[in-house]
């Protein structure tokens, strides 16, 4: 009689909870849905908590932040007995979540034993890292961890094609859309944030939708570099080496951060080499063309090359324009046109930085003056953003005027080398780059031929110098005054 009950209550969950996803689809839209609600499925029931299974951790904690409270608000609605919501990682044991219901760990048997491996992708699809319990730990790991999530925003369709980019977008839509393998590999380059990660995850969702049985790998070089490094570590680079040469698309973001890593480079050189003889697709983005990048192998510089190499120019009036009234529609709202030419016509450099000062004006708006967008609303709530924008400084200028100030050559702040007299004038250029723009320690360490860690490693050193040494702060001061003018 108990398991009969404990059998219908389970049959009302499910029931309840494919009226819930009806509804959430909805609300939410099919596309985010699809991405992170779909793969939950409904757990035990006990003492008023319904535990949801989610396939990762990075999952759950973006359902919680994004929808936990509306998906409790409309299961207690249909049913008073459920008085809160839980969500539970189904890999292993979480001390963060608790234990895990009986149904999560069934579904994660299943996704185990399921043969054909499958990269995790923000639709759902999941890649049991090992199928041999006894493999090293090193890849017995969650999927997440191999391959970044994509954004379900990023698609072809929310793409602005113009001029300066059409080029690219062709070359990844021939891509995406074909059987075969048109050209080997796709390298895109360009500046920051002018489109390159948008078209990469572009080609992973259309590819993904239109063969959902491809096991597609994105990740960045940092990340492919840190398991290599893991895998040497563990002694398990048969592993690795298996794992990575059997995915059907490889894609790679910022390759230049391989620069200077010479094992990371020989391994991806073999990587490359086997994908490409088996017909596999390989993108690839990076900040330069492959005959541009330092401290790459010649070798690998070649094999870079040799398929279509496609850049994206910085962006054009138009372009910019067409971007922010797209992002506004998908934002729900209606900008005047004489706004979004005057962002287009400030923010000229960085589409993410546009992109978030559309953002910023529109959340502005409608939490706290309630005012309709004008150009002169626009205007004070972005006063300090534009105020950098007239007089912006670069740090290819204050790499100019620190070498001027000090007496040496750009080329020195520059170089590797670590005397005394170039070593701290390059620490305090890095500090003022840190200080007066607003690019970010990658972005300021490849100017310096640097990582970033060594960036941050500059930056605090002389933040705890300007408190000791009284000269070297007033150095500093006169040498913002300069920028300044």
């Amino acid at each position: 009689m108990a398991e009969n009950t404990i059998k219908n209550n389970e049959d009302v969950f499910h029931n309840e909870w494919g009226q819930i996803c009806s509804q959430l689809k909805t609300e939410v839209g099919e596309k985010a849905f699809d991405s992170w609600l779909k793969p939950l499925s409904v757990g035990t029931f006990t003492n008023g908590v319904m535990n949801i299974c989610v396939p990762t951790r990075f999952m759950r904690n973006w359902v919680i932040t994004n929808y936990s409270d509306r998906i409790h608000k409309i299961w207690e609605k249909k049913n008073p007995s459920i008085k809160s919501i839980n969500f539970v990682v189904q890999a292993g044991e979480d001390p963060m979540v608790g234990t895990h219901s009986s149904s999560c760990r069934s579904l994660l048997k299943h996704i185990v034993a399921s043969p054909a491996p499958s990269i995790y992708l923000s639709g759902g699809s999941v890649l049991p890292i090992s199928q041999n319990e006894n493999e090293s730990v090193v890849f017995n790991e969650s999927s997440q961890s191999l391959s970044v999530p994509l954004n379900p925003l990023y698609t072809f369709d929310s793409f602005v094609v113009g001029k300066t980019n059409e080029f690219a977008y062709a070359a990844a839509r021939k891509i995406a859309e074909s059987d075969n393998v048109p050209f080997n590999p796709l390298f895109l380059y360009s500046g920051v944030g002018l489109g390159k990660t948008h078209l990469m995850h572009a080609i992973a969702w259309h590819i993904k939708q239109r063969s959902p049985e491809k096991n597609i790998v994105y990740l960045s070089a940092e990340k492919f570099m840190y398991k290599f490094v893991r895998a040497l570590r563990y002694k398990d680079t048969t592993a690795f080496k298996e794992q990575f040469r059997s995915v059907d698309v490889l894609m790679v973001d910022d390759v230049q951060f391989m620069s200077g890593k010479d094992s990371t480079q020989e391994e991806f050189f073999y990587t490359f080499n086997s994908l490409i003889e088996e017909g596999r697709q390989i993108i690839l983005s990076a900040d330069k063309s492959p005959s541009d990048l330092d401290g790459i192998e010649s070798r690998l510089r070649s094999r870079l090359s040799c398929g279509l190499v496609a850049d994206i120019h910085p962006t054009d009036f138009e372009l910019r324009v067409g971007i922010v009234q797209n992002k506004a529609r998908q934002l729900n709202c209606e900008l005047p046109n004489k706004v979004a030419e005057f962002l287009a016509q400030k923010i000229t450099t960085n589409i993410r930085e546009l992109e978030g000062a559309l953002r910023r004006v529109i959340a502005h708006t409608q939490l706290l003056s309630g005012k309709e967008i004008s150009i002169e609303t626009t205007q004070d709530i972005l006063k300090d953003m534009l105020r950098s924008y007239d007089r912006r400084t670069t740090i290819d200028e204050i790499q100019k005027k620190v070498a001027e100030y000090f007496n040496i050559s750009v080329k020195e702040i520059q170089s590797s080398r670590r005397a005394r007299t170039v070593a701290r004038p390059r620490q305090i250029a890095m500090y003022l780059a840190k200080q007066l723009t607003s690019r970010s320690l990658p972005e300021i360490g490849r100017k310096f031929d640097r990582d970033h860690t060594t960036v941050m490693h500059a930056v605090r050193k002389v933040e705890e110098l300007i408190i000791e040494d009284k000269s070297l702060a007033e150095n500093i001061n006169t040498l913002k005054r300069m920028l300044d003018m």
